[in-house]
């Protein structure tokens, strides 16, 4: 949602991979820190004032901010133990070591439809922001303070995103490299920051607040249901654990104590920034906030026209780093099937990935138009963050205790944990693709 990402997003296997022929790790702990920020920090967080009204409160909230930050830490920390007790450098190799084949092919399916998901929620949040500004763009050339602009297929968002697409975001994604990525990564991070000081300034700049924000009284399984519906806007947000271990593997210091200690501090600062935009948004706008924040504030306001500029064009420089790791994955399986059957050319290689490239982007970009509330989109991608989250770290953990050289009653209770980890993992997958479909098919 720079990863990470959220938003560095999943760049970080790329970025702070060692030189060939060298073993000699670069990060110390802030730099270590500051990576997972950018990989946390992103999209996802236009969608935190929302959720807090979804989940019925601040206070609500905040609570189940709280417990899963318990879950979050401890999938970093395991994660980080499985990278050093496998010596795999990559999710993906991670989980095949220690979980065995399967399971790792497993995690490669839901890795690629992750990123997917995440490449829509992108071109949504871009086509959230190409409407405001078309909006602004409309009200300055005409003067007019008109609610609703006059419909011609020039100005339409839809139209907008899909040029966006084609002389942008194509153009940068055919490359097999992106070497953008060296100059962008930060935008994401500074998008972030920008928005959560905007929205805080605007709360105590607004003259009147008398903004509904009390929540809607809710009893029995409604009130658990609104609880849980802020899950997967958490998992969206947070989500920094697919970059966690190229960021551990390029650590000077890899104690697991260590580890920890950059997990927690990390997670911290992303609760901070997290909950303090969350709890303003939702009180400057209380039940009537969107589900991207910055639709809520007006298109003529020009400092939210500065969050939307840098959150536009961090994401169209992001996605194709997203597009480029999804797309490395189908097209090693695909000359991996092509070896077996005839002699793999650079041209077939090339062939390929234009066309992966030109479908990633068009299914991509239908899907936006056609489901463009950020919310719905949102709920598919936490369920499927919860298996990064929750269930493969579990699992890792679970497998692990089976070999590694422990305590028998420390073994007994990781075991149990990496249980726990991961049939909660699998209640919040279950329930928040059960609630996207049912919402999907009741828009139909």
């Amino acid at each position: 949602m720079e990863e990470l990402a959220r938003e560095s997003i999943r760049s970080i296997s790329l970025l702070y991979k060692p030189a060939r022929g060298s073993e000699v790790p670069r990060l110390g702990s802030f730099g270590a820190i500051f990576i997972m920020l950018k990989s946390a920090l992103g999209a996802g967080l236009l969608n935190f004032p929302w959720a807090f009204e979804k989940a019925g409160g601040i206070n609500t909230a905040i609570s189940v901010e709280m417990v899963s930050l318990v879950f979050l830490i401890s999938g970093l920390v395991i994660l980080g133990y499985a990278s050093s007790i496998s010596r795999q450098s990559t999710y993906q190799d991670v989980v095949r070591e220690v979980c065995g084949r399967r399971i790792g092919h497993l995690c490669e399916v839901c890795f690629v439809f992750n990123l997917f998901m995440i490449s829509v929620a992108f071109l949504v949040v871009v086509q959230d922001q190409l409407e405001k500004l078309c909006m602004s763009l409309y009200e300055t050339m005409t003067g007019s303070s008109e609610t609703e602009m006059p419909y011609h297929w020039y100005t339409d968002h839809r139209f907008a995103l899909s040029v966006i697409c084609l002389i942008i975001i194509l153009p940068l994604s055919i490359p097999k490299e992106i070497g953008i990525q060296k100059y962008t990564s930060v935008l994401g991070t500074l998008a972030a920051t920008y928005l959560s000081v905007a929205v805080i300034v605007k709360y105590y700049m607004k003259e009147e607040h008398n903004a509904d924000t009390s929540p809607e009284h809710r009893t029995g399984l409604d009130s658990w249901a609104s609880m849980f519906s802020v899950v997967p806007t958490i998992c969206f947000g947070f989500q920094c654990h697919e970059a966690c271990i190229a960021i551990y593997s390029s650590m000077e210091n890899k104690k697991l104590s260590h580890w920890v200690f950059i997990s927690v501090v990390s997670m911290f600062f992303c609760l901070l920034i997290y909950t303090l935009t969350g709890v303003f948004g939702f009180l400057t706008f209380g039940q009537d906030v969107a589900s991207d924040i910055l639709m809520s504030y007006p298109g003529n306001d020009v400092v939210m026209i500065i969050a939307r500029l840098l959150f536009g064009i961090s994401i169209i420089t992001i996605y194709p780093i997203i597009l480029l790791l999804g797309r490395s994955v189908i097209l090693a399986l695909i000359l991996s099937y092509r070896e077996h059957q005839a002699m793999v050319t650079a041209v077939f290689e090339s062939r390929c990935r234009v066309i992966l490239t030109i479908l990633w982007i068009t299914v991509t970009l239908l899907i936006a138009i056609y489901v463009p509330d950020m919310s719905e989109v949102i709920s598919v991608i936490g369920g499927i963050s919860a298996f990064f989250i929750f269930i493969f770290p579990g699992l890792c953990l679970i497998f692990a205790m089976q070999t590694e050289p422990i305590n028998h009653r420390i073994r007994t209770m990781l075991t149990w944990w990496g249980v726990v980890t991961v049939v909660t993992g699998a209640f919040i997958f279950g329930q928040s693709t059960t609630i996207a479909i049912m919402e999907l098919v009741h828009k139909f």
